[in-house]
């Protein structure tokens, strides 16, 4: 299984970029990733925030996979603790699809890429930097696939002391 993670935005802040490598390394053989960077749309004081979405989308449904399972990381979606993201993870494998993971705008998602989602998944309340979700989802797939294979990296309900 593949993985592809499309984002709304280009230019990562350098921390966050090299954040974003060392996971996705870490992960290279469990869940290879490829990341796709989408342009935003033109936005300004005469330009439609609709428009500038709409032509998002488009540029999201275009690269997107054939086939392929897709999340799209939204609001409204479902909140997964880390222990549920590793049973999303083991039945994404078991279905023996590539994976599309999206990440949209800063005016959420358009709606086709919505409807094209076979699931919502949400990081919670938080409104976090689309930037800074290309790391915590990253992150959040490399502690679900250690806790698949048994690997200390997670560990809920410990205590440090």
């Amino acid at each position: 299984m593949r993985t592809r993670l499309i984002s709304v935005g280009e230019r990562m802040p350098a921390w966050v970029g090299e954040g974003f490598a060392e996971y996705r390394k870490r992960l290279s053989r469990e869940l290879p990733m490829d990341l796709v960077e989408i342009p935003l749309g033109n936005r300004g004081r005469t330009r439609d925030p609709v428009r500038a979405t709409a032509e998002e989308g488009a540029a999201v449904l275009a690269a997107l996979p054939k086939d392929a399972h897709v999340v799209a990381l939204d609001g409204s979606g479902k909140p997964w603790s880390s222990e549920e993201l590793a049973q999303q993870l083991a039945a994404w494998r078991m279905a023996g699809r590539d994976l599309a993971l999206v990440i949209g705008g800063p005016d959420g998602h358009a709606t086709e890429v919505l409807a094209r989602s076979a699931q919502r998944w949400s990081l919670g309340p938080l409104t976090l930097p689309h930037m800074l979700v290309r790391l915590v989802v990253v992150e959040q797939l490399y502690r679900a696939a250690t806790q698949l294979a048994g690997h200390p990296y997670h560990r809920a309900g410990q205590v440090a002391r």
